[in-house]
């Protein structure tokens, strides 16, 4: 299994396809860094070799992307910036109900968890 940005990814998948599986790197980003290596997009990330990987890994760095650990550190931030200033949306993440205007009398189970029963 290859090795990426300290991710492991799947070899038998192909490599747009493999590379989403590292954190910030969605389909878009995926196919640009695949042109700029210049590979092959159907090809297999488990035929890829050391050099290959790293020439990946080189571009996602230059081209300054927040991936993984950093992306994750930054969007907990904001989400504890906007709890602290008390705004909508921090009390909304904070009580654990839909944050961008959605209707909680029915639906909203996702977000809410399961039904509670009422006690009489």
């Amino acid at each position: 299994m290859p090795r990426l940005l300290g991710v492991d990814i799947p070899s038998n998948k192909k490599l747009e396809y493999s590379l989403r599986y590292v954190y910030g790197i969605g389909p878009t980003r995926a196919q640009s860094i695949i042109a700029e290596a210049g590979f092959d997009p159907d090809r297999r990330a488990g035929e890829l070799s050391e050099e290959e990987l790293n020439k990946l890994a080189t571009i996602v760095t230059e081209k300054q992307y927040i991936v993984e650990g950093d992306l994750r550190r930054e969007v907990t931030a904001n989400l504890k910036r906007l709890s602290a200033i008390r705004s909508w949306r921090g009390m909304r993440h904070m009580r654990g109900l839909p944050v961008r205007g959605q209707r909680t009398k029915t639906n909203a189970r996702t977000r809410k968890g399961g039904i509670k029963p009422v006690r009489k």
